[in-house]
């Protein structure tokens, strides 16, 4: 049977489309933010973590980065890239950032978010048409009206317009719900599967919640055991076609150094009304704001005796202070961050709810009176927040105006204009407040500037991968600098950076911030040597040095280092050498040598004559790096230093005379692929250990063997008359992905094949004369609410 699609479904999502595009830019330009003005748009996660993953993307597309999709040469000395790919990257907008040029890339990302935000209004307008047919052919504009709503909602445009992955979610939530119309028709038994694929490819994380968001809907538009098995039978195909992504991504982060556990505490009551209001900002309170009248035509239709929505709305707001629902929400692990990121499916089912008064015709005026003084009442609450202000009143009760409005005014035209003024108002009022407190609260960052292409293109000029590494120094402009400047560095920050080389790091001396996972560059002479770095950023300049190791070395048999307390005594017992000398009695260093300072928890200065260094420590927040304080060249002079730390003095002869060592045994020639390396040995250089100046992650596989460690580094054995060595990276999980998702792929195809002989079966049943439906299922064309 032929469903006909709605009027509604045509110009609908372009109104939506056009009225968030336009309210989103209006707002920023308003606070005269990036690109529409001086003020920092990258703050926090965005420009620190990722834009220069997009960079990196952008590099990969373009032939031009270190690795592949597998393994990232770059960050962190070498870790693995496809769990980063799943979670920042493999969203179906995230290439479109290749069309621009890379210094443009801030540009680029900034109109990719703008189109995912334009993306999920459209969807949601077109779902609405679908969920439930308009009776009223000129209700189009309604239901584009509550698209371009549902797209400028707060959570979008305050929460996840600076994480752009979850604008993915934005979108999944009206596409999934799409699927569950399909289950509900019988419908698209080959594209519901691939929709719900596409949608946890994009953002498993806020994908899971749209999906918990959808079943939903689904049970409450349909609450029929064979259409709820029809979705989920659905979802559970879509999800094993993504399992080739999700899988390593699960055991990533499995992998990762864990983060804070933080017990849930529910936001207070002030505060949730608080964040009702259009122009509030809290980064621990749930993000509510959606246009006025999307809430009060919701609460209309309990003056109509229709229960369902409402119920189901109270229900999820009720689910978001609630500690075991909010875990359920969250994966079952509560975020670091903001504790509210399912917001966007209340405000989700507010616009289904609004959309079911006014599918049919306006709602009564006693029913939009009624639904205006329940979200009254509900704002009530709000009176005396700090979050509010005179222009989230103003607004507010221009949102509930516009709503009355609609019954009151006779004029449909003076109508429709009043709320579409008010609608754009709120939003870009919104848009620009958020704009505003992120850059108060929030940690910012520049955008690209003229001095960072020198910077780059000079880091690109002194490039010699794979013979030796180049570092991107510091300070840093952001977390995963050597991303964005394309070197090849220790700096790494993802929710994914491996235990293995936090630990690793943090024990020869490395600093950290985000508790752990967003770890710093080193510089330092002996660990430069350790992980072949041949250039290095510093003091504005690229500084170029001999003294280091090649990517592989060949060290003695036998276990490797075991670290202690000590930083310096760490370095050397990985380096195999003593380099470093105790001061002085009188506190000093030796003349000639280099003055190092160990402080991981001390914030504040130290000092050596005439030079100033800043350490920034905060266990277990912030880990301060070990710092040079220079060459000792006044005998005797004593360096100014916190009560709390070690201080050691680095022999360059005798770093240098390590490194001479290590070198005549190293192998002749070192072969680096995107997933992986093969070592040509000297003769006579097994038995031994062969060992990759990268952190030994799970994956790595040598000569058929499980890879073993040499302190935090990758190791592999070496016989006597071995002659070659050669190991590859293959994620963890992917095996089991991929079978996870060729029997999805079976499944699928099983799935569409039956969907096919049940069709023709009833074509031919239609043809020979028309039989009425079975009692136990509803008619697929039957209304939802």
């Amino acid at each position: 049977m032929k469903i006909p699609i709605p009027r509604t479904t045509g110009r609908a999502p372009l109104l939506a489309a056009l009225l968030t595009a336009v309210a989103v830019c209006a707002g920023d330009a308003v606070a005269t933010t990036f690109p529409f003005g001086h003020h920092r748009r990258s703050v926090n996660d965005l420009g620190n973590e990722f834009v220069p993953f997009h960079a990196h993307l952008w590099d990969l597309l373009h032939g031009r980065a270190d690795g592949g999709l597998f393994l990232n040469w770059q960050s962190g000395w070498g870790t693995g890239f496809l769990p980063d790919l799943g979670t920042y990257l493999t969203s179906p907008f995230a290439p479109l950032v290749a069309l621009a040029p890379r210094a443009d890339l801030e540009y680029a990302l900034y109109a990719v978010t703008l189109l995912k935000m334009a993306a999920a209004a459209a969807a949601m307008a077109f779902l609405l048409g679908r969920l439930r047919p308009a009776g009223d052919p000129r209700a189009w504009w309604a239901a584009g009206l509550l698209g371009a709503a549902y797209g400028l909602c707060g959570w979008s445009v305050l929460e996840a317009v600076y994480n752009p992955m979850w604008m993915d979610g934005l979108i999944a939530f009206p596409l999934l719900c799409l699927v569950g119309v399909w289950a509900r028709e019988r419908r698209r038994p080959l594209l519901g599967p691939l929709v719900v694929a596409v949608c946890w490819t994009a953002n498993f994380y806020t994908a899971y919640m749209a999906t918990l968001g959808a079943a939903l809907v689904l049970i409450v538009t349909a609450p029929h055991w064979r259409v709820i098995l029809r979705g989920a039978l659905t979802v559970l195909t879509g999800v094993a076609l993504s399992a080739p992504v999700l899988v390593p991504l699960y055991l990533g982060t499995k992998q990762a150094y864990p983060g804070v556990v933080r017990d849930f505490a529910p936001a207070g009551g002030g505060d949730l009304a608080a964040r009702l209001l259009p122009a509030t900002y809290g980064f621990s309170t749930p993000a509510l704001f959606v246009f006025t009248a999307v809430p009060v035509l919701a609460a209309s239709l309990l003056f109509r005796r229709q229960w369902l929505w409402p119920a189901l709305a109270t229900g999820i707001a009720l689910s978001l202070q609630f500690g075991p629902t909010h875990l359920a929400w969250h994966i079952f692990a509560t975020p670091n961050g903001s504790p509210y990121r399912q917001t966007f499916v209340l405000t989700g089912v507010l616009v289904i709810g609004a959309w079911a008064a006014v599918a049919d015709g306006l709602p009564e005026r006693r029913q939009v009176l009624g639904g205006t003084a329940v979200v009254g009442v509900l704002a009530l609450a709000a009176i005396g927040n700090e979050e509010t202000t005179a222009v989230s009143w103003i607004l507010f009760a221009a949102g509930l105006a516009a709503a009355v409005g609609l019954v009151l005014l006779r004029h449909r035209r003076l109508a429709a204009a009043l709320v579409v003024g008010v609608l754009l108002a709120q939003a870009a009022a919104t848009t620009a407040w958020g704009d505003k407190e992120r850059l108060a609260r929030l940690d910012d960052y520049p955008a690209w500037k003229a001095s960072d292409t020198r910077r780059a293109d000079a880091l690109r000029r002194a490039d010699g991968w794979p013979v030796y590494r180049t570092d991107s120094g510091r300070p840093q402009r952001v977390g995963n600098e050597p991303l964005a400047l394309g070197t090849q560095g220790g700096s790494y920050y993802s929710s994914l950076t491996p235990d293995v080389l936090t630990r690793t790091m943090a024990a020869l001396g490395g600093g950290w911030t985000s508790r752990g996972r967003n770890l710093q560059s080193l510089d330092n002479p002996v660990t430069d040597a350790l992980f072949a770095v041949g250039a290095r950023w510093r003091d504005g300049k690229v500084i170029r040095t001999d003294t280091r190791l090649p990517l592989v070395t060949v060290r003695p048999p036998g276990p490797g280092p075991v670290y202690g307390a000590s930083a310096f005594r760490n370095q050397e017992a990985l380096l195999g050498a003593r380099v470093y000398e105790p001061p002085t009695a009188s506190g000093a260093c030796r003349v000639g040598t280099e003055v190092f300072f160990w402080s991981p928890d001390y914030t504040g200065t130290a000092r050596l004559g005439k030079r100033t260094v800043k350490l920034r420590g905060q266990l277990l927040k912030w880990r301060a790096a070990m710092v040079s304080l220079g060459v000792q060249k006044v005998a005797g002079q004593r360096p100014q230093l916190p009560p709390k730390g070690e201080l050691a003095c680095l022999d360059h002869t005798r770093l240098r005379a390590a490194v001479d060592r290590l070198r005549a045994t190293a192998p002749t020639a070192v072969h680096v692929t995107d997933n992986g390396f093969r070592a040509e040995l000297r003769p006579g250089a097994g038995p031994g250990t062969v060992v990759l100046s990268a952190p030994s992650i799970d994956g790595w596989t040598c000569q058929g063997h499980p890879a073993g460690t040499y302190g935090g580094l990758l190791a592999a054995p070496v016989t006597a008359g071995q002659r070659e060595v050669s190991c590859t990276f293959r994620p963890p999980g992917l095996t089991a992905g991929l079978a996870a998702g060729g029997a999805g792929l079976l499944g699928l195809a099983l799935w569409v094949t039956l969907a096919t002989v049940r069709t023709r079966r009833r074509a031919t049943a239609d043809a020979r004369g028309p039989s009425a439906p079975a009692a136990s299922e509803p008619l697929e064309t039957a209304s939802p609410v």
